[in-house]
């Protein structure tokens, strides 16, 4: 019975992932399109202020939202939360001169900078073949963004350090598991968020400001984006991470297809083999991790 039971939920973790997936994608082009006509801080206060609602539903469907004292590992959630501000402010400013393939490919090495940081982080011992995989992964960046190339200096280096950050966000997250409640962490998380892009959002107010339809445009967007997390959430509590992080390349390919067929910017041939190099890496890397060591 317990078998038969796993499947489905194993099932249903899967899809809830893709259709995250789809979702984060859909929202990147989406900010893409959009940042034509508004400042990202403005996009990014509208992100936050709609994932904030959504953590509050959460915590009042749980009981309440849990005292700021009474967390175990506060640093951490504040750290965490100022981490995922850091990725969503260079990330969706970067998309201003970024094609929106390259700047996803770009974001995509954090889980290789996850690997090089682990063994000073987590502890973690890192083998020769991993550090050739995080080195391949970082060829491909730089097939992408071959420094004195047609990319530009600004978008490229806030990509740079939205993965960074993003990566410092994993790793944060693996040290808060088993000590937060997913839903907790979702809310700290979304209330840092918004707090940070609440700072300079007076500064860059949208002049004219949206009609009625781009309203509900920009609040589907923030909409979109928090549904996505909750859908992760989901998707890691039926499904172990090994297996789900693979799939995270299709956010990648969606990526590639929005930047080709709705902005007319199809990646070159240089970078599609970067992005592949980066794909491949990481593949390698989640694959090692996951398979089961031989005993001695």
């Amino acid at each position: 019975m317990n078998t038969v039971k796993a499947a489905p939920s194993r099932a249903a973790g899967i899809l809830c992932f893709l259709a995250a997936l789809v979702a984060l994608a859909s929202f990147d082009a989406a900010s893409k399109h959009m940042l034509a006509y508004y400042p990202a801080p403005f996009l990014n206060i509208m992100r936050y202020g709609a994932v904030a609602t959504i953590a509050l539903f959460l915590l009042a469907s749980r009981g309440g939202a849990p005292r700021w004292s009474r967390q175990p590992a506060k640093r951490l959630l504040l750290a965490r939360g100022l981490a995922l501000g850091t990725v969503g402010t260079c990330f969706m400013t970067a998309l201003i001169w970024m094609p929106l393939s390259e700047a996803t490919a770009i974001y995509f090495t954090s889980p290789l900078i996850v690997v090089a940081l682990s063994p000073w982080l987590l502890g973690e011992k890192v083998g020769r073949a991993q550090w050739l995989a995080v080195a391949a992964g970082f060829a491909g960046m730089l097939l992408i963004v071959r420094p004195g190339g047609n990319l530009p200096a600004l978008g490229t280096a806030l990509m740079a350090i939205s993965a960074l950050a993003y990566a410092v966000f994993q790793v944060l997250t693996r040290k808060l598991a088993g000590k937060v409640a997913s839903h907790v962490q979702y809310a700290y998380t979304a209330f840092v968020c918004l707090a940070m892009t609440a700072l300079p959002a007076p500064f860059f107010l949208p002049d004219p400001w949206p009609d009625a339809a781009d309203w509900l445009f920009i609040i589907a967007m923030g909409v979109c984006n928090g549904v996505a997390q909750i859908l992760l959430i989901a998707a890691f509590q039926r499904v172990e991470a090994s297996t789900l992080a693979p799939l995270n390349y299709c956010h990648l390919l969606m990526a590639m297809a929005f930047s080709t067929f709705l902005f007319n910017r199809p990646p070159d041939g240089l970078a599609v083999a970067g992005m592949a190099l980066i794909v491949g890496a990481g593949v390698f890397l989640v694959t090692r991790r996951a398979a089961p060591r031989r005993p001695s």
